[in-house]
């Protein structure tokens, strides 16, 4: 497997990432002010960012923009945002020789289209598409997609849905660690909060907000099946998925230890704290116990992906949890 990676600006991982390219299939990485799923990025971080595109560019590892906002306010119908936009497209093929775009804006895919038809438009794993049809509506103007986290451990939706795009020419990826809940009712909501963050920075006083999956987690009866509620690939099962998507993405964007993430995926095999590895990492909220990804059993994702998902009459997740928890 290749991994599609979610820059941060940290010199271990930059050059880690350098120095292990026959692993890497793409650096995805934020723009100027343009929001994404993860917020803007900040004027400080600019010109190390311009730096290490380079530094990417040279060890001939392709370079996907983000533009996976979900919204993006009075400008989503602006000619003069659009203006903007295709202003620094072209500005970023000239000068680091991008190679795709990851947006959740089908107009932002349609304007790459018409003026950048070189450049693979993918569709953000923020849109939700979990069916054939929710590929057929974009076919236009999306090459690929990522699979809705929920179906991470679905076979047969999978199947369907590799086989779909297979058929139109398409291209299937799965994100491999997010740590959001399967479901959230919230997650809608919390996107959109996250892509107005640098507006709400500035709006003077601000209620604080966790997340809902946060402050679900903050009872301890609900921190007690994280694994039936997440959708997360482990390491050592990454190779049950080699033929059923075209690649996997990493979230490594704004975890505390990026590092970890990546050298347990690209080596297959990981010793610590399974929360660790996820985006948002879940480790803080299980005080003196960790998740040991030693103790799950062999047939763990195997079973899951294969069973009837009718979690609420089913301890099977929450049976190997209970016995992969350590308390320190």
């Amino acid at each position: 497997m290749k991994w599609q990676i979610g820059y941060q600006s940290n010199k271990a991982l930059v050059s880690y990432l350098i120095q292990h390219k026959e692993s890497v299939s793409e650096i995805y990485f934020p723009w100027m002010d343009f929001t994404t799923g993860r917020g803007v990025i900040s004027a400080d971080d600019r010109d190390t960012l311009s730096a290490n595109l380079q530094e990417f560019r040279s060890a001939g590892i392709n370079l996907t923009l983000l533009l996976n906002g979900n919204c993006y306010g009075r400008q989503s119908l602006s000619g003069e945002f659009y203006q903007k936009l295709k202003q620094n497209i072209s500005h970023l093929i000239s000068e680091y020789s991008i190679s795709g775009v990851t947006t959740t804006s089908p107009l932002i895919a349609g304007m790459i289209r018409k003026n950048f038809p070189e450049i693979e438009i993918r569709a953000s794993v923020n849109m939700e598409i979990g069916n054939p049809e929710g590929i057929e509506y974009l076919l236009d103007d999306f090459d690929s997609f990522y699979l809705k986290r929920e179906y991470n451990y679905n076979r047969e939706i999978i199947l369907r849905m590799r086989d779909f795009c297979r058929r139109k020419g398409k291209k299937l990826y799965i994100l491999a660690n997010s740590g959001c809940l399967n479901f959230c009712s919230a997650r809608t909501f919390h996107d959109n909060l996250v892509a107005h963050q640098h507006e709400i920075d500035h709006a003077g006083e601000v209620i604080a907000y966790q997340g809902q999956c946060t402050r679900y987690l903050a009872s301890g009866n609900n921190r007690e099946n994280i694994l039936a509620k997440t959708n997360f690939i482990r390491p050592e099962d990454v190779h049950l998925y080699e033929n059923l998507c075209d690649g996997m993405k990493l979230a490594t964007r704004t975890n505390f230890n990026p590092m970890a993430i990546v050298h347990a995926y690209f080596n297959g095999r990981f010793h610590g704290n399974l929360l660790d590895l996820t985006e948002p990492a879940h480790s803080a909220l299980y005080p003196g116990q960790i998740i040991a990804n030693k103790l799950i059993p062999d047939g763990y994702t195997e079973f899951r992906l294969n069973c009837n998902k009718i979690c609420e009459n089913c301890n099977y997740c929450k049976d190997v949890q209970k016995k992969a928890t350590i308390t320190l």
